[in-house]
């Protein structure tokens, strides 16, 4: 995926970086989560909710060794994604109302476009393995997600 923008190709080499170190990674995905419970209310954030969601539980399972089945470049491009997303200063500046976060969808929108097919494979997995796993039938990071909604 080719998006033109210096920052997502800086946020690109940063995520190869990044998932080199699984505690980067985890932290990194952290961050994520924590930004994305205090944008929660934007309309524009709430239309890609479900698939960050998916996205955070690919890239968790992927760390913990859990599910495989994703090639490099999604398992790139995800944490690209979720760079961009968490980094400051992108192309609109996210402090900057109904704008700031304009972007940050824009290029999450294109990422889930791009991996679209893989989330679909992780979330069948996910469907039929960690529901059996799980007493309850909800993983950890459905939790994280519930609490944001909830707070």
């Amino acid at each position: 995926m080719k998006t033109g923008s210096k920052a997502f190709e800086r946020a690109r080499k940063k995520a190869e970086t990044i998932l080199k170190d699984p505690e980067k990674t985890r932290k990194i995905v952290d961050s994520a989560i924590n930004k994305a419970s205090a944008v929660k209310t934007t309309s524009q954030f709430q239309e890609i909710s479900e698939k960050f969601q998916a996205l955070i539980r690919m890239i968790r399972s992927y760390i913990s060794k859990e599910y495989r089945e994703i090639p490099w470049q999604t398992i790139v491009l995800g944490i690209t994604a979720i760079v961009y997303f968490v980094t400051p200063f992108d192309a609109i500046f996210d402090f900057i109302p109904l704008l700031g976060f304009a972007d940050d969808v824009a290029i999450l929108t294109a990422v889930f476009s791009s991996i679209n097919h893989e989330l679909d494979k992780f979330i069948e997995w996910e469907n039929t393995n960690v529901a059996e796993a799980s007493p309850e039938g909800i993983s950890a990071v459905e939790a994280d997600f519930e609490e944001i909604q909830e707070g």
